[in-house]
């Protein structure tokens, strides 16, 4: 597989740049291997049958970018990006400019938070953050994706760019196909009898890393974290005994629920862990059987992902279908429901 493959043309004007009005997206719906149906979003809940079991990743975004004041001589000050906790209060950042931080130095953000360099190689800088960690949620920016113009942060994009579930913090960008749900929706979505699990994947670069191999099977995906509780493994467990539908929010809970059945060798181990899966087209599903998810870059692991799922000439058919509907893209944008993953061997 070449990463052309999943290559498309996408107008900029489709690109969303605001927020949605949570519960008002329109939302493409796919049964592959190529049945589409338009919709909006306020209807999901009635698209969902009364067994399914629906998963939602309750990572909650921290505003990871942040500026320490010059050093010396500079005159502007240094971006730190958090890009991974190794342990509580050390992270893994991006740094730049890098060449003015090296092992030893001392960083300052404000007079209550400063950070100790401990390591810097190949791009990546970690810091050890000393003094009042609050101080992080006041300085720091909620990291949007570049695709969203903004000449000045919005102090707005805290709140839109959370789903009203987040409560676990660690995530540097949002699950975004969990960004269309209101409080409503959800308790309708209970109303009709479906159960509702939680399970963290704190989301980091390697869900957003570009794919620069030209062969997809030489990308390494970068780790991430995840978590899934006691209550949340019986819960999944008895869906599978019970042949009951798990439905994923967004393909981060994907990745999570494909890992972990996996670690589990067919059931659902309670625990924390880490995955660096890279699920491409041959990819064979265990755990997820229906998927609602946003629209995603050109040749980007996402879109491998849910070209996988569903398969790559349904989902080039949806997309080609989004665009000419001029449906938005990305984070901000509108959403698909894929009622049923792709057969095997179709």
């Amino acid at each position: 597989m070449l990463r052309s493959d999943f290559a498309y043309d996408l107008p900029a004007e489709l690109i969303a740049q605001e927020p949605r009005e949570r519960g008002r997206s329109r939302m493409l719906v796919l049964t592959p291997p190529s049945h589409l149906e338009h919709d909006s979003f306020a209807n999901f809940p009635a698209r969902l049958s009364g067994g399914d079991v629906l998963v939602i990743n309750d990572t909650r975004v921290i505003p990871a970018r942040l500026y320490a004041r010059p050093k010396g001589a500079m005159t502007n000050p240094i971006e730190f990006l958090l890009t991974r906790e190794r342990e509580p209060d050390v992270w893994e950042t991006w740094c730049r400019p890098a060449k003015r931080v090296k092992p030893g130095d001392v960083v300052t953000f404000s007079d209550a938070l400063r950070a100790e360099v401990l390591e810097k190689s190949e791009g990546t800088v970690v810091i050890r953050f000393l003094g009042d960690t609050r101080e992080i949620e006041r300085l720091g920016i909620p990291p949007l994706p570049p695709y969203i113009a903004r000449e000045q942060p919005r102090e707005g994009d805290r709140e839109s760019y959370q789903t009203v579930y987040a409560t676990e913090r660690g995530a540097i960008a949002a699950p975004t196909a969990g960004l269309h749900f209101t409080p409503e929706i959800l308790e309708a979505i209970r109303e009709r009898g479906i159960e509702i699990v939680r399970i963290t994947l704190h989301v980091g670069i390697g869900t957003f890393k570009p794919v620069k191999a030209e062969r997809v099977e030489d990308h390494r995906m970068d780790s991430e974290r995840y978590d899934i509780s006691a209550a949340a493994a019986e819960r999944l467990n008895r869906a599978l005994d019970e042949n009951r539908a798990i439905v994923a929010v967004g393909t981060t809970t994907v990745r999570t629920l494909e890992s972990a059945i996996r670690a589990g060798e067919g059931r659902f181990v309670p625990g924390r862990a880490e995955t660096s899966i890279f699920i491409t087209p041959g990819f064979e599903f265990q755990a997820v059987r229906r998927l609602l998810t946003n629209f995603h870059l050109p040749e980007s692991t996402l879109l491998m992902l849910v070209s996988a799922f569903a398969g790559a000439d349904a989902i080039r058919s949806a997309y080609a279908e989004a665009i000419r509907e001029r449906y938005l893209f990305y984070s901000y944008g509108d959403c698909m429901f894929i009622t049923e993953r792709r057969r095997p061997g179709g």
